[in-house]
Protein backbone atom coordinates (compact mmCIF):
# COMPACT_ATOMS: atom_id res chain seq x y z
CA UNK A 1 0.00 0.00 0.00
CA UNK A 2 1.18 3.10 -0.79
CA UNK A 3 1.45 6.71 1.12
CA UNK A 4 -0.28 9.47 -1.23
CA UNK A 5 1.18 12.65 0.13
CA UNK A 6 1.12 16.39 -0.85
CA UNK A 7 3.82 18.61 -1.28
CA UNK A 8 1.89 21.90 -0.34
CA UNK A 9 4.22 24.20 -1.83
CA UNK A 10 1.67 26.20 -3.91
CA UNK A 11 -0.07 27.27 -0.35
CA UNK A 12 3.12 28.24 1.41
CA UNK A 13 2.64 31.73 0.09
CA UNK A 14 -0.79 32.36 1.45
CA UNK A 15 -0.97 30.33 4.58
CA UNK A 16 0.89 29.24 7.66
CA UNK A 17 2.47 25.29 7.52
CA UNK A 18 0.37 24.23 9.85
CA UNK A 19 -2.43 25.48 7.95
CA UNK A 20 -1.07 23.43 4.74
CA UNK A 21 -2.20 20.51 7.16
CA UNK A 22 -5.70 21.56 7.30
CA UNK A 23 -5.80 22.29 3.59
CA UNK A 24 -4.62 19.25 2.84
CA UNK A 25 -7.23 17.73 4.99
CA UNK A 26 -9.92 20.15 3.21
CA UNK A 27 -8.19 18.41 -0.28
CA UNK A 28 -8.92 14.53 0.86
CA UNK A 29 -5.21 13.93 1.90
CA UNK A 30 -3.93 12.17 4.65
CA UNK A 31 -0.19 13.09 4.23
CA UNK A 32 2.09 15.84 3.57
CA UNK A 33 5.29 15.96 2.83
CA UNK A 34 6.86 19.37 3.87
CA UNK A 35 9.42 20.79 1.34
CA UNK A 36 11.40 23.87 1.45
CA UNK A 37 9.48 27.05 3.19
CA UNK A 38 10.84 30.30 5.00
CA UNK A 39 8.57 29.28 8.39
CA UNK A 40 10.10 25.86 9.01
CA UNK A 41 13.56 25.06 6.98
CA UNK A 42 14.42 27.16 3.79
CA UNK A 43 16.93 26.61 1.13
CA UNK A 44 20.15 26.11 2.50
CA UNK A 45 19.26 28.04 5.30
CA UNK A 46 19.36 26.91 9.00
CA UNK A 47 15.64 25.95 9.72
CA UNK A 48 13.79 28.43 11.49
CA UNK A 49 11.34 26.46 13.16
CA UNK A 50 11.10 26.71 17.20
CA UNK A 51 8.71 25.11 19.89
CA UNK A 52 5.54 27.01 19.21
CA UNK A 53 6.59 26.01 15.95
CA UNK A 54 6.28 22.15 16.59
CA UNK A 55 3.19 22.46 18.75
CA UNK A 56 1.57 24.10 16.06
CA UNK A 57 2.30 21.46 13.76
CA UNK A 58 1.38 18.98 15.86
CA UNK A 59 -2.18 20.60 16.68
CA UNK A 60 -2.65 20.52 13.06
CA UNK A 61 -1.69 16.97 12.89
CA UNK A 62 -4.45 16.04 15.74
CA UNK A 63 -7.34 18.24 14.47
CA UNK A 64 -6.77 16.62 10.78
CA UNK A 65 -5.23 13.90 10.52
CA UNK A 66 -3.17 14.44 8.64
CA UNK A 67 0.37 13.33 9.09
CA UNK A 68 3.74 15.12 8.24
CA UNK A 69 5.02 11.85 6.39
CA UNK A 70 8.34 13.36 4.83
CA UNK A 71 10.27 16.24 4.99
CA UNK A 72 12.23 17.70 1.40
CA UNK A 73 15.13 19.93 2.55
CA UNK A 74 17.81 20.94 0.62
CA UNK A 75 21.21 21.82 2.10
CA UNK A 76 24.57 23.07 0.15
CA UNK A 77 26.27 19.67 2.23
CA UNK A 78 28.09 18.79 -0.91
CA UNK A 79 29.76 22.36 -0.80
CA UNK A 80 33.20 22.39 -2.23
CA UNK A 81 34.07 25.41 0.75
CA UNK A 82 34.53 23.65 4.02
CA UNK A 83 33.19 26.29 5.98
CA UNK A 84 29.90 25.82 4.36
CA UNK A 85 29.83 22.35 4.10
CA UNK A 86 30.32 22.20 7.89
CA UNK A 87 27.72 24.63 8.16
CA UNK A 88 24.68 22.69 5.97
CA UNK A 89 26.32 19.46 8.16
CA UNK A 90 24.77 21.82 11.55
CA UNK A 91 21.65 22.81 9.90
CA UNK A 92 21.17 18.69 9.17
CA UNK A 93 21.41 18.35 12.55
CA UNK A 94 18.99 21.38 13.62
CA UNK A 95 15.87 19.34 11.08
CA UNK A 96 17.05 16.16 12.39
CA UNK A 97 15.86 17.26 15.83
CA UNK A 98 12.89 18.90 14.87
CA UNK A 99 11.75 15.63 12.73
CA UNK A 100 12.45 13.81 15.89
CA UNK A 101 9.59 16.46 17.92
CA UNK A 102 7.23 15.86 14.85
CA UNK A 103 7.51 11.56 14.50
CA UNK A 104 8.88 11.90 11.15
CA UNK A 105 11.16 8.99 10.28
CA UNK A 106 11.88 9.17 6.64
CA UNK A 107 13.33 12.11 4.67
CA UNK A 108 14.38 12.46 1.23
CA UNK A 109 16.74 15.37 -0.48
CA UNK A 110 19.28 16.13 -2.89
CA UNK A 111 22.74 15.95 -3.12
CA UNK A 112 23.23 19.67 -3.54
CA UNK A 113 26.33 20.16 -5.41
CA UNK A 114 27.69 21.96 -8.63
CA UNK A 115 27.46 20.06 -11.76
CA UNK A 116 30.97 21.86 -13.02
CA UNK A 117 32.89 20.39 -9.75
CA UNK A 118 31.01 16.98 -9.83
CA UNK A 119 34.03 14.77 -8.53
CA UNK A 120 35.37 17.37 -5.52
CA UNK A 121 31.27 17.53 -4.74
CA UNK A 122 30.86 13.88 -4.52
CA UNK A 123 34.06 13.51 -2.05
CA UNK A 124 32.17 16.00 0.26
CA UNK A 125 28.84 14.77 0.41
CA UNK A 126 30.35 11.21 1.81
CA UNK A 127 32.08 13.37 4.58
CA UNK A 128 28.81 15.02 5.20
CA UNK A 129 27.14 11.29 5.34
CA UNK A 130 29.79 9.67 7.12
CA UNK A 131 29.52 12.77 9.96
CA UNK A 132 25.66 12.87 9.66
CA UNK A 133 25.62 8.89 10.37
CA UNK A 134 25.25 8.64 13.96
CA UNK A 135 22.35 11.68 13.89
CA UNK A 136 20.21 9.40 11.77
CA UNK A 137 21.05 6.48 13.44
CA UNK A 138 20.20 7.83 16.97
CA UNK A 139 16.80 8.86 16.08
CA UNK A 140 16.35 6.60 13.62
CA UNK A 141 15.39 8.36 10.54
CA UNK A 142 15.48 7.28 7.30
CA UNK A 143 17.22 9.32 4.29
CA UNK A 144 15.82 9.47 0.06
CA UNK A 145 18.23 10.73 -2.06
CA UNK A 146 17.50 12.01 -5.40
CA UNK A 147 19.12 13.51 -8.84
CA UNK A 148 18.71 16.52 -9.54
CA UNK A 149 18.76 19.14 -12.78
CA UNK A 150 22.05 21.25 -11.97
CA UNK A 151 23.61 18.87 -9.73
CA UNK A 152 26.42 17.12 -9.33
CA UNK A 153 24.99 13.82 -9.98
CA UNK A 154 21.76 14.68 -12.65
CA UNK A 155 21.71 11.42 -14.21
CA UNK A 156 19.80 8.44 -12.66
CA UNK A 157 22.22 5.44 -12.94
CA UNK A 158 25.11 7.79 -11.27
CA UNK A 159 22.95 9.27 -8.77
CA UNK A 160 21.71 5.64 -7.71
CA UNK A 161 25.42 4.57 -7.78
CA UNK A 162 26.05 7.37 -5.15
CA UNK A 163 23.48 6.41 -2.94
CA UNK A 164 24.74 2.38 -3.34
CA UNK A 165 28.05 3.73 -2.50
CA UNK A 166 27.12 4.33 1.31
CA UNK A 167 26.38 1.07 1.98
CA UNK A 168 24.18 2.32 4.38
CA UNK A 169 20.32 0.33 4.55
CA UNK A 170 18.67 3.16 6.05
CA UNK A 171 19.72 5.43 2.68
CA UNK A 172 17.21 4.34 -0.06
CA UNK A 173 16.35 6.14 -3.00
CA UNK A 174 14.06 8.63 -4.78
CA UNK A 175 12.56 8.66 -8.41
CA UNK A 176 11.46 12.22 -9.92
CA UNK A 177 8.53 11.96 -12.70
CA UNK A 178 9.26 16.04 -13.88
CA UNK A 179 12.85 14.96 -13.83
CA UNK A 180 12.53 11.94 -15.66
CA UNK A 181 14.01 13.37 -19.13
CA UNK A 182 16.79 14.86 -17.21
CA UNK A 183 17.42 11.75 -14.94
CA UNK A 184 18.08 10.25 -19.26
CA UNK A 185 19.27 12.76 -21.07
CA UNK A 186 16.16 12.51 -22.93
CA UNK A 187 15.82 8.84 -23.45
CA UNK A 188 12.71 8.62 -20.86
CA UNK A 189 13.42 4.96 -20.25
CA UNK A 190 11.29 5.08 -17.28
CA UNK A 191 10.64 1.17 -16.36
CA UNK A 192 14.47 0.63 -16.66
CA UNK A 193 15.42 3.48 -14.12
CA UNK A 194 12.67 2.43 -11.53
CA UNK A 195 13.84 -1.63 -12.03
CA UNK A 196 17.39 -0.87 -11.02
CA UNK A 197 16.80 1.40 -8.25
CA UNK A 198 13.87 -0.96 -6.95
CA UNK A 199 15.64 -2.33 -4.45
CA UNK A 200 16.46 0.98 -2.71
CA UNK A 201 13.07 2.80 -4.51
CA UNK A 202 11.25 4.68 -1.33
CA UNK A 203 9.62 7.95 -3.09
CA UNK A 204 8.16 8.83 -6.52
CA UNK A 205 7.62 12.64 -6.88
CA UNK A 206 4.38 13.20 -9.20
CA UNK A 207 4.19 15.66 -11.72
CA UNK A 208 4.35 16.17 -15.82
CA UNK A 209 7.08 17.94 -17.64
CA UNK A 210 8.13 18.00 -21.65
CA UNK A 211 11.36 16.16 -22.83
CA UNK A 212 13.80 19.40 -23.04
CA UNK A 213 15.99 16.63 -25.80
CA UNK A 214 13.31 16.35 -27.76
CA UNK A 215 13.65 16.93 -31.75
CA UNK A 216 15.82 20.05 -32.07
CA UNK A 217 15.99 20.68 -28.44
CA UNK A 218 13.72 23.64 -28.49
CA UNK A 219 10.92 22.14 -26.07
CA UNK A 220 12.10 24.78 -23.82
CA UNK A 221 14.03 27.93 -25.42
CA UNK A 222 17.20 29.37 -23.21
CA UNK A 223 18.77 32.56 -23.79
CA UNK A 224 21.79 33.03 -24.35
CA UNK A 225 22.33 29.62 -26.13
CA UNK A 226 24.36 27.50 -24.39
CA UNK A 227 23.70 29.02 -21.18
CA UNK A 228 25.09 27.05 -17.68
CA UNK A 229 21.38 26.49 -16.65
CA UNK A 230 18.59 24.22 -16.68
CA UNK A 231 15.13 24.06 -17.15
CA UNK A 232 12.05 21.98 -16.17
CA UNK A 233 8.68 21.76 -14.70
CA UNK A 234 6.55 20.58 -12.29
CA UNK A 235 3.01 20.01 -13.96
CA UNK A 236 -0.11 18.44 -13.85
CA UNK A 237 -0.27 15.11 -14.98
CA UNK A 238 -1.14 14.92 -18.48
CA UNK A 239 0.40 18.82 -19.26
CA UNK A 240 3.85 17.00 -20.55
CA UNK A 241 5.08 14.26 -22.06
CA UNK A 242 6.46 11.82 -18.82
CA UNK A 243 4.59 8.06 -19.61
CA UNK A 244 2.52 7.96 -16.52
CA UNK A 245 1.22 4.87 -17.47
CA UNK A 246 4.27 2.99 -17.79
CA UNK A 247 5.25 4.58 -14.46
CA UNK A 248 2.21 3.46 -12.82
CA UNK A 249 2.42 -0.30 -14.55
CA UNK A 250 6.78 -0.60 -14.09
CA UNK A 251 5.80 0.56 -9.63
CA UNK A 252 3.38 -2.00 -9.97
CA UNK A 253 5.60 -4.84 -11.30
CA UNK A 254 8.59 -3.87 -8.43
CA UNK A 255 5.97 -3.63 -5.60
CA UNK A 256 6.16 -0.69 -4.55
CA UNK A 257 5.17 0.77 -1.61
CA UNK A 258 6.62 3.54 -0.52
CA UNK A 259 5.73 7.55 -0.53
CA UNK A 260 4.01 8.86 -3.61
CA UNK A 261 4.36 13.04 -3.33
CA UNK A 262 1.79 15.41 -5.48
CA UNK A 263 4.23 18.18 -6.09
CA UNK A 264 2.81 20.41 -8.86
CA UNK A 265 4.36 23.53 -8.78
CA UNK A 266 3.82 27.20 -10.00
CA UNK A 267 -0.14 26.72 -11.09
CA UNK A 268 -1.00 28.43 -7.56
CA UNK A 269 -4.08 29.58 -9.44
CA UNK A 270 -5.62 26.54 -9.98
CA UNK A 271 -3.93 24.45 -7.09
CA UNK A 272 -6.96 23.07 -5.57
CA UNK A 273 -8.53 21.68 -8.50
CA UNK A 274 -4.93 20.38 -9.79
CA UNK A 275 -4.19 18.45 -6.68
CA UNK A 276 -7.43 17.09 -6.11
CA UNK A 277 -7.42 15.01 -9.90
CA UNK A 278 -4.03 14.37 -9.24
CA UNK A 279 -4.96 12.47 -5.40
CA UNK A 280 -8.15 11.10 -6.99
CA UNK A 281 -5.77 9.89 -10.06
CA UNK A 282 -3.16 8.01 -7.84
CA UNK A 283 -6.03 6.95 -5.87
CA UNK A 284 -7.91 5.06 -8.73
CA UNK A 285 -4.24 3.86 -10.13
CA UNK A 286 -2.99 2.11 -7.05
CA UNK A 287 -6.52 1.79 -4.96
CA UNK A 288 -4.91 3.66 -1.80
Amino acid sequence: MVDIALDPNMYYRTMSTADTLRKAAELGFDYVELSPNAEFHFWHRYPKADDDFVADLRKASQETGVKVRTLNPVFDWSSVDERERTAQVRNWRRLLVLADQLDVREITSEFSGNPNTPRECEQQWYRSIEELTPDFERYGIRLNMEAHPYDFVELHDDAYGVVRGTNLDWIGYEFCCPHAFHLSDGEGDVERMIRSSAKKLREVHVADAFNHRANDGNRYIINPPGVDARVHQHNEMGLGEVPFDRVFATLKEVGFDGVLSVCVFGWHERADDINRRMLASLREEFAA
